[in-house]
């Protein structure tokens, strides 16, 4: 797609999570926001799909194609709307986002049988481990499949996360490529007060990883240009971290910088002066 076509599906994934926070009057909006350009470039540009009369075909394995898992699956919203808007499932069904019974709850899981869905994430500090096994086990089976998966940057004041990563170049996992949302943002509070991470690109170096920087997360031709550097280094010996750049709550403009908004949801007036700024584009479920 052109740049342009990704950045109205941009709009149009926004306009779905802000809608589907306040439907429910709960959720995580501000990071969900900030990672648009990152999901919508990854699932309508990037990633490898089965696919049969232009949309996907899922099953758990994932056998010949890419897989992305979300580690910080509290944003989930931006997820949920991109598998939608991607055709893995019925666009009315985010009318449901985290009500009883329904498949798209708060964070991933599997027991709902959701396309697309593959573990149950949220607990934070586990995906970089998950994504490490599929990867090698794509490695073991000849599959020329890539795994990609996203991390928050509060994240990595998760020990476990820092077994993993030590685990992946040892292991020389280099069909793996890892993201980290940098909003500097947490639910308690910035990143920096709350623990401060420092220079995680020179951790990851140390390490053994290979380091690239997108400086723009929110910018969809700074995202792409990130993805295929990234693609073009894999098969070497090392697996990928990415550093993405990206603003809480991007946007809307009351939304944006703010730790406040990593959990809260829009009252009805907050909501209609967030759609007042995102163009809809593909149609409102």
């Amino acid at each position: 797609m052109e740049i342009e076509q990704l950045e109205k599906v941009a709009s149009q994934v926004r306009r779905d999570i802000v809608r589907m926070v306040h439907g429910c009057q709960s959720g995580h909006p501000g990071g969900s926001l900030g990672c648009t350009e990152l999901l919508v470039a990854l699932y309508f540009e990037r990633l490898k799909l089965k696919e049969q009369d232009g949309k996907p075909v899922f099953d758990m394995n994932g056998t010949d194609e890419d897989l992305f898992f979300l580690s910080n699956g509290h944003i989930s919203p931006v997820w949920y709307s991109v598998l939608a808007r991607r055709g893995y499932f019925p666009v009315a069904e985010l009318a449901t986002f985290r009500k009883l019974d329904s498949r798209l709850q708060g964070h991933p899981t599997t027991h709902e049988h959701l396309e697309g869905i593959r573990i149950a994430s949220g607990s934070l500090g586990q995906g970089l481990s998950v994504a490490l096994g599929a990867a090698m086990a794509k490695k073991l089976n000849n599959d020329k499949g890539h795994v990609y998966v996203l991390m928050g940057d509060g994240e990595q004041q998760e020990g476990q996360v820092w077994e993993a990563a030590g685990f992946a170049p040892h292991h020389e996992v280099d069909n793996l490529i890892a993201f980290i949302d940098l909003n500097g943002q947490q639910i308690d509070g910035p990143t920096v007060k709350v623990m401060n991470n420092r220079d995680l690109g020179k951790k990851y170096e140390a390490f053994g990883w290979e380091v690239i920087s997108i400086e723009e997360g929110n910018d969809m031709a700074a995202v792409l240009k990130g993805l295929y550097e990234a693609k073009s280094r894999l098969g070497h010996g090392r697996p990928i971290l990415i550093l993405l750049h990206t603003g809480m709550g991007f946007g809307v403009d009351f939304m944006m910088g703010s730790h406040k908004w990593h959990g809260v949801a829009p009252n009805d007036e907050q909501l209609a002066a967030a759609l007042g700024q995102l163009e809809e584009t593909l149609g409102d479920y």
